[in-house]
């Protein structure tokens, strides 16, 4: 999987600034999204935080990721739907990959929905495999959906 960012686009730390922009992605891409508490938070932590920014400063995508030790925790990856499908993804996760490489962490961890395909088909696509099962761990429109625990082994 190709990975090269298309001209005019970068890879960028998200600031509080870019909130409204990313709380826009976030509710156009999500039937539960996040809260701007939830991104407030996260940056307050001080989380590896970054979005995808073309030269004209609108976003296409961004991605969160906690670190503690040597384990590495993707919290969110989320492309603009009207920009999905053209790799941003794939950039987003190798980029945070990339971090967690950089901090000696030893596995990448991450959650996802059952039946959220594409972003399977990501993940598995770059070598995450499946290692457990979060029951109930996403609301969903009638009760709760399981969610897949992937990890990849960066050591």
């Amino acid at each position: 999987m190709n990975a090269q960012l298309k001209p005019g686009w970068a890879i960028v730390p998200m600031d509080i600034s870019l909130l409204p922009q990313v709380l826009d992605i976030e509710r156009r891409a999500y039937e539960f999204p996040w809260t701007e508490t939830i991104f407030k938070d996260c940056l307050k932590a001080g989380y590896s935080a970054w979005v995808l920014m073309g030269h004209d400063g609108a976003l296409a995508g961004y991605g969160l990721m906690s670190m503690a030790v040597d384990e590495a925790h993707v919290l969110n990856i989320c492309v603009d739907p009207v920009q999905q499908r053209q790799g941003f993804g794939l950039k987003l996760l190798k980029h945070l990959m990339k971090i967690a490489r950089a901090a000696q962490a030893s596995i990448v961890l991450l959650e996802v929905r059952k039946s959220n395909k594409a972003a399977l088909k990501l993940y598995e696509g770059v070598g995450f495999a499946r290692i457990g099962v979060r029951k109930g761990y996403y609301p969903a429109s009638v009760g709760r959906e399981d969610a897949l625990v992937l990890g990849f082994d960066i050591l």
